[in-house]
């Protein structure tokens, strides 16, 4: 039954991807850009949590929404699962995220997401990536538009913690925009290269906001990733727990 409806949600969500991509390159140009990010993304991503909900059984609460600030600022969040990518497009609004330029070159879904201004990067001199993501990145903030990044850079399976790159870090110096942390436990329901997905409730935590001010870069690095750790561990032992119970 698992697999049967993982196969239903992934056919739902490759059809939506087609239908509603296509029609965002034809039309979403001309809108303006918060109308445009409603359009393209929150659509889209809305309708395939509905479906992976309805489907698969999966479920999210939520944490810490009042330690969003009022103005635009950097989101790092664990990268997990595919499923963090779908949920944080629908928690601030409109906002931007760091990913890799062959991205861009997908046929209709990298042509519309590329209506939304994000920050495309080769990560394969990360030297120029990290002037390319602060010159940006201040370009966006400017325009008041979030900064998503993922800091460990890959999916990594559950309970693996990767390096933590510090561009985010450097951006926040560099801007003096603050910096919240999301962590969750999305990879026990929806496992990094895996297609199968288990029922049950997601867990995400927001931190508290973290300021530049006064602070090196390696040291705003170093606290953002010693809160992502232990909030981490916290959220997967009680995923633990709720797949024992179930």
């Amino acid at each position: 039954m698992i697999w049967i409806r993982t196969f239903t949600f992934y056919v739902t969500f490759v059809v939506s991807t087609a239908i509603w991509g296509t029609l965002s390159v034809l039309i979403a140009w001309a809108f303006p850009l918060d109308l445009r990010f409603r359009f393209i993304i929150g659509v889209w991503t809305r309708q395939a949590l509905w479906s992976l909900k309805v489907l698969c059984g999966i479920r999210v609460t939520v944490e810490g929404l009042e330690h969003l600030p009022d103005e635009p600022g950097i989101l790092l969040v664990k990268h997990q699962s595919t499923w963090e990518t779908l949920w944080v497009q629908n928690l601030v609004r409109p906002q931007t995220t760091l990913v890799k330029k062959e991205l861009m070159r997908i046929p209709i879904w990298g042509w519309a997401f590329s209506l939304l201004r994000p920050i495309a990067i080769d990560r394969s001199n990360p030297r120029t990536a990290l002037k390319e993501l602060i010159r940006e990145g201040r370009d966006r903030l400017d325009r008041g538009m979030w900064i998503t990044l993922f800091p460990e850079g890959t999916r990594l399976p559950r309970g693996q913690q990767g390096t933590f790159y510090r561009g985010g870090a450097a951006l926040a110096s560099a801007t003096s925009r603050p910096i919240n942390v999301v962590a969750h436990n999305a990879g026990t329901y929806w496992p990094a290269k895996s297609l199968i997905k288990r029922p049950g409730t997601v867990h995400v935590r927001i931190s508290p906001p973290f300021y530049p001010e006064g602070k090196k870069t390696s040291e705003i690095n170093e606290l953002c990733a010693s809160w992502l750790q232990t909030n981490m561990a916290e959220l997967l032992e009680g995923s633990d727990v709720e797949i024992h119970h179930g």
